[in-house]
């Protein structure tokens, strides 16, 4: 609401949205067929030491607090530290683990939860130990909850047709023989949808004309060459 934040949104039905509205839409699915599923963010739900523990757990500030205390006033790197913070798959005390295969049966399959408020609450119950199990979605709806919480004006953007491109051409190949049969080399894929999130925020660092919404993708990351 102040004009002098790095956050400041002028558009008073934007803030309504984007920072104050605890029930959202997440939409799943593919091109022809796309599901909206319910998602109650709760960002006002007694969620706020939560959120602050993930940060003091996060590896940034373990690795030099005064550092990371330091820039806590600056959306940009708060934004990196929770999208790192809400996946758990690179072993350092996130929300949630990531799994895509196999069976969910020995804990939570990722398609029944519809909120972010029983996640992280869980989180703080197992002693911050990452719960299981998350996908796309989830990571972006928590990650939405934890952003507003902070006064981060956040919201999620689906893509659905989401190129997969593994070997960095910028093109997503497929291989055929002289007669025409589909040959299973290369791993370049399309993902039926992907879900992130965008933040608002200005960035004096790049110049005002990338000021706006920001891109922010909490979901694991393959590596790429190391």
């Amino acid at each position: 609401w102040f004009s002098g934040d790095d956050v400041y949104m002028s558009n008073e039905n934007e803030r309504q949205e984007y920072v104050l509205n605890e029930n959202g839409i997440i939409f799943v699915g593919n091109a022809r067929y796309i599901e909206a599923r319910g998602w109650y963010y709760g960002q006002f739900q007694d969620l706020l030491n939560i959120c602050l523990t993930m940060l003091d757990l996060s590896l940034y500030y373990r690795q030099d607090p005064a550092m990371d205390v330091s820039r806590r006033g600056d959306p940009k790197y708060v934004g990196r530290v929770i999208s790192s913070m809400i996946n758990g798959n690179d072993n350092d005390n996130g929300v949630l683990l990531g799994k895509w295969q196999g069976s969910f049966h020995s804990h939570e399959n990722p398609s029944r939860w519809d909120g972010s408020v029983v996640i992280l609450k869980k989180w703080r119950q197992d002693n911050y130990r990452p719960v299981q199990y998350g996908q796309c979605w989830v990571f972006a709806g928590v990650m939405c909850t934890v952003l507003r919480c902070f006064g981060i004006p956040t919201r999620l953007v689906s893509n659905f047709n989401s190129a997969h491109d593994v070997d960095r051409n910028l093109s997503i190949d497929k291989y055929y023989d002289s007669s025409g049969r589909s040959l299973n080399i290369g791993k370049d894929s399309t993902w039926d949808y992907h879900v992130w999130n965008e933040s608002w925020f200005i960035r004096p660092d790049l110049g005002r004309s990338y000021s706006g919404w920001q891109v922010l993708d909490a979901t694991p990351q393959e590596q790429s060459r190391g």
